[in-house]
């Protein structure tokens, strides 16, 4: 056991973040933590990593703790050449290092302390789809323990033993990865549903019970009036006596109708179904295409005599590593460069995420049907189904989370007469239900989509096509990311096999180096161990440069 919580409950201001009535974590467990956005993931991470205390319960911690945040600046400006090769880095921290370097940066950091907890605050955050992939392959084959918070679900799926929900301050433990969680979520919530409507055939049971118990009780004759009075008074008697017996048993079933356990209907997500009648479609088989395009940034060549074409209806994920363009590529399509050629028919929608198209002072359901194409009962079912809820949709946007912006201004997008949407990076700031709201959406859209993104599971979800930036061209792969990744590993597969064991083998003899280093050795030996380990890190880096 590395740590353990018992009665734990923490508070900010009157408001109850979290209360755990016990935690155990082991070593080999790799749990993932997932929630809403504002339900205390992070404030999980401080209280595991003892960087703010409950304010009642006890943590025992007996292992050495590394804890990846997401602060913007790493606690050391150095770090060891494997870890930097490792995660293909400069050694020393600089202010000019981008955001995905900045994030492998701390990673490796930490990593370099071999702490036997690891702690993950949004470890994918800036991370483009190499190092993403990267990131996996070293948590995979992690020695200790990891308690990770990640919106990535691949990377929960393919690391997790556990993962635990924050739900209204509790924690519930679900074994298995992401996919088994949400098997195990589908059987409650059936179970849920099939306790519901137990319930209400019940009720319903018991008040019709109730309801004609009454009506027998109302059609009991009154004396007739010409009957004899010994006679009147037998059957009066006998009509008091049968009324009594049927107040009583009415009595009896009203007192098991108010001892049912209520049980709440599950909330259902109306299907979200798009009426293309409210907006005007392109009937141009090409909508965009760009021809012959360069553009540089600096002394950095991005696209070189580059090409592509957008065709109508088709679904495209935008995909290439950290500063190869695909933001670059977007504002040129947006801003109407010369190489690239919009039919007229077409009218792009754009989504960013500076929220100049949201006015503060209104309320969410304002903002959406100020611009919008379809009636308010549509609208309503769209912020439902993006978790805006009841009286949610009266929030003026002054109050709302950053995360909440980002799904009122897709909706607002959605909702307009757009018939081609181009999206950078719109699941940012998003916990996974509202991705996977914003999945539903994109699935259902009508139009042609171009999405810039780093989430493989979003992509699977909606792309039918990719655009791959590559040696400052744009390629592009039709069908699923799977299916690409799958092609890529066939395509490679013969070539990199030998190289991908001689990485291994070298890894494996950095780390007995500095395991050695690490030991009560005199000068010589020490000595000798750095050339070696300098020599190695040498090949290892040259061989990584070829895979």
């Amino acid at each position: 056991m590395l740590l353990e919580m018992h009665d734990i409950k923490k508070y900010y201001g009157d408001q109850l973040i979290l209360s755990i009535d016990h935690l155990k974590i082991y070593s080999g467990e790799r749990i993932g933590i997932v929630g809403n956005n504002g339900v205390g993931k992070t404030t999980l991470l401080h209280l595991l990593s003892g960087t703010i205390e409950p304010d009642q319960g006890i943590i025992k911690r007996y292992g050495s703790i590394g804890y990846v945040t997401q602060h913007h600046h790493p606690i050391k400006t150095t770090i060891s050449g494997y870890w930097a090769s490792r995660f293909q880095i400069n050694t020393t921290y600089h202010h000019h290092f981008s955001g995905g370097e900045l994030t492998r940066f701390k990673i490796a950091q930490v990593l370099e302390t071999q702490p036997e907890l690891l702690l993950l605050d949004e470890p994918t955050s800036h991370l483009d789809l190499d190092g993403i992939r990267l990131l996996e392959e070293i948590l995979k084959n992690y020695f200790g323990a990891i308690v990770v918070v990640s919106h990535d679900r691949e990377l929960l799926d393919h690391i997790c033993t556990d993962i635990i929900e924050i739900d209204q301050a509790a924690l519930h433990r679900y074994k298995g990865n992401y996919s088994n969680y949400q098997q195990q979520k589908q059987r409650l919530l059936r179970q849920q549903y099939r306790e519901y409507e137990s319930y209400v055939r019940e009720k319903r049971r018991l008040q019709q019970i109730i309801q004609r118990t009454k009506e027998h009780k109302q059609g009991i004759r009154n004396t007739p009036k010409r009957m004899g009075n010994s006679e009147a008074r037998r059957l009066k008697t006998s009509s008091q006596k049968a009324t009594g017996q049927l107040e009583r048993f009415i009595k009896s079933v009203e007192k098991r109708l108010e001892r049912l356990e209520v049980k709440e209907k599950p909330f259902e997500h109306k299907p979200i179904q798009f009426d293309i009648q409210y907006t005007r479609p392109s009937y141009s088989q090409v909508m965009i295409e760009g021809k012959r395009i360069n553009h540089s940034f600096g002394h950095k060549v991005l696209f070189q005599n580059a090409s592509f074409t957008l065709e109508n209806g088709k679904k495209v994920a935008l995909i290439g590593p950290n500063g190869s363009g695909k933001s670059t590529l977007i504002k040129m399509i947006v801003n109407g460069h010369p190489s690239i050629k919009i039919s007229p028919s077409v009218n792009i929608g754009y989504f960013s995420q500076t929220f100049d198209q949201l006015d503060n002072q209104r309320t969410v359901l304002e903002n959406v049907m100020e611009s919008s194409a379809y009636p308010e009962p549509f609208v309503r079912i769209l912020l439902a189904r993006l978790l805006f809820r009841g009286d949610s949709i009266y929030k003026p946007i002054d109050v709302l989370s950053g995360g909440e912006r980002v799904k009122v201004a897709f909706a607002k997008l959605l909702v307009q007469n757009y018939n081609c949407l181009i999206l950078d990076e719109p699941t940012n700031s998003l916990d996974i239900e509202s991705i996977e709201a914003l999945e539903d959406a994109l699935i259902a859209y009508p139009h042609t989509l171009l999405v810039a993104t780093h989430d493989r599971h979003f992509i699977n979800s909606f792309a039918n096509e990719l655009w791959i930036i590559k040696d400052r061209q744009i390629h592009t792969f039709s069908g699923h990311y799977n299916d690409y990744i799958h092609n890529q590993i066939e395509k490679d597969l013969p070539n990199k096999r030998d190289l991908q064991l001689e990485k291994l083998l070298l890894e494996t003899k950095l780390s007995e180096i500095v395991g050695k280093l690490s030991l009560e050795i005199n000068e010589v030996e020490k000595h000798e161990l750095n050339e070696q380990y300098e020599e190695t890190l040498k090949q290892l880096k040259r061989l990584t440069s070829n895979i």
